[in-house]
């Protein structure tokens, strides 16, 4: 499965691993990725090509099952670098590709900027894995003829039709998928917005996703087929929330685009001094405040950020003796922007950092705070009314 291509990712990958990289493309393996290779490969060793050449022992099948799983996620690779050339080809830049559980993501900085740069990124994608689908058919039937081994025309066809498949399911008209922007592309070119045409293509997304996940129940109680049945479940979750979120990055990113961080920020927070006994700030803050965190000022200058969580992790008999200095995040720890810095900047520097909030200041004069919470009630605001509208 490719779900598509990510705008606007965080710089650093999250929980992955580095795996190297192509043509200036770094290659990310996120740690699910770990789970489906070695699922993949058991299922390849123990039931797929067993079934399909049974005349061959077992140590050949574990051996077929390790190349074709190989070659698999080679496959999916090459269509993720089919995205990504052709997204540089249009002038959008790529930061990496990420393969995990549910096949491979290429993260570009941006949306293309006219529809049939979308359509030609977009479009590429399945046609590399159809050329091969092709390839791999080719192997399996002609083979025989020119003298290759059964174990390798087996594992060929086979990578045949999975790549098949793969084209045939990422042409499902369902936002994010390949399909789903190639829809996006259509509709882009003739409604004329980007964001209407994407909030069309997302809706789409999200219906299959709930009929892929109608067609799991389907088959979990009537069909017979456990593992399908909840492969399929899980699958269609993914689609519906990826297209909604799809959907939500869009918005932020077009809605935060003319603004800074001192349009969305919490001007003149309320603060606290570093000296402050912990069980006051316990009780005359935390108990007493509709806030879960404070910064941390000594005479008029940053110099931190003490949060719940921080409390939290101490037991209560520990409070004693211990004042707000002891627990905060130091400033050096901290996200620190400048009231002019654009929103779409601080969000990602939010990314990068794995930070919730950020601090606005000036000179290490506090102006004001933005939380991820604030941000989030904020867009799903926008987005029903944005929804509402275009209905």
């Amino acid at each position: 499965m490719d779900p598509g291509r990510s705008p606007d990712p965080p710089k650093r990958p999250l929980g992955g691993i580095r795996a190297g990289s192509v043509a200036g493309i770094p290659i990310t393996l996120d740690y699910s990725w770990f789970v489906i290779f070695f699922l993949v490969l058991g299922t390849f060793a123990g039931a797929v090509f067993p079934a399909h050449a049974p005349d061959l022992g077992r140590t050949t099948h574990l051996l077929m099952g390790l190349a074709g799983a190989i070659l698999f996620w080679v496959s999916l690779l090459l269509h993720e670098l089919a995205h990504a050339f052709a997204a540089r080809a249009r002038g959008v830049g790529v930061e990496g590709i990420t393969l995990f559980i549910f096949g491979g993501m290429a993260r570009t900085t941006r949306e293309a900027t006219r529809p049939a740069d979308e359509f030609f990124i977009a479009v590429v994608g399945p046609l590399a894995s159809l050329a091969l689908a092709v390839v791999g058919y080719g192997i399996g039937i002609g083979g025989p003829g020119l003298g290759i081994p059964e174990s390798v025309t087996v594992v060929a066809e086979y990578l045949g039709f999975l790549n098949l498949l793969l084209a045939v399911f990422n042409l499902f008209p369902g936002f994010p998928l390949d399909g789903g922007r190639i829809l996006r592309a259509g509709l882009w070119q003739v409604t004329g917005s980007l964001r209407r045409a994407t909030r069309l293509a997302a809706l789409s997304g999200r219906f299959l996703g709930w009929a892929i996940i109608g067609l799991g129940i389907w088959s979990l109680l009537v069909g017979g087929g456990v593992i399908g049945g909840l492969w399929l479940i899980f699958i269609g979750w993914f689609l519906t929330h990826a297209a909604r979120s799809s959907y939500q990055q869009l918005l932020l990113q077009q809605l935060f685009n003319p603004l800074v961080a001192s349009d969305a920020m919490s001007p003149d927070p309320e603060t606290v001094s570093p000296d402050l006994p912990l069980p006051e700030l316990v009780l005359e803050h935390f108990l007493r405040r509709p806030y879960n965190s404070f910064p941390v000022t000594e005479d008029g200058v940053i110099v931190g950020l003490v949060t719940l969580g921080h409390v939290k992790r101490l037991e209560r008999k520990d409070w004693a003796g211990k004042v707000t200095g002891d627990v905060m995040t130091p400033l050096r720890d901290l996200a620190l922007v400048a009231p002019e810095t654009p929103m779409a900047e601080v969000l990602e520097i939010m990314r990068e950092d794995g930070s919730r909030r950020v601090l606005v200041a000036r000179e290490w004069e506090l102006l004001g705070i933005l939380s991820t919470s604030d941000i989030a009630r904020w867009l799903e605001r926008v987005t029903l009314v944005e929804e509402t509208q275009d209905a």
